[in-house]
């Protein structure tokens, strides 16, 4: 499973540098958010797979007991996913804009602020 994994994480990386360096706006967009996806599947997988044993500490112990997955790249996942969602959410939303003033999304065509 850490193969495919890797595999995915390694694909996501290579079509987000190959987006951001396209000169379309949408697409440098589109590249940083494959790339915010494969930094969130790379730090999920190295928290480790093991399905089925949650850290969970049974009763009259003082820790978990045998393999149990890291719950602290879950939780830095699920923030990053969620601050992520609202950076893109308002970078579409400038984009837009920029392409309502401007009529244009190419990277090389803007190049003055005042339009």
């Amino acid at each position: 499973m850490e193969i495919v994994l890797a595999l995915v994480i390694g694909g996501l990386f290579a079509g987000g540098v190959y987006m951001l360096l396209r000169r379309n706006l949408v697409k440098l967009l589109v590249g940083l958010i494959l790339l915010g996806h494969g930094a969130n599947l790379l730090i999920f997988l190295m928290g480790r797979l093991i399905p089925g044993r949650p850290p969970l500490v049974p009763v009259n112990a003082t820790q978990p007991v045998g393999l149990f997955a890291d719950p602290l790249p879950q939780a830095l996942v699920l923030t990053a996913i969620v601050i992520g969602f609202g950076l893109q959410a308002f970078a579409l939303v400038l984009a837009r804009r920029l392409y309502q003033s401007a009529h244009t999304d190419d990277l090389d065509q803007l190049r003055t602020t005042e339009t």
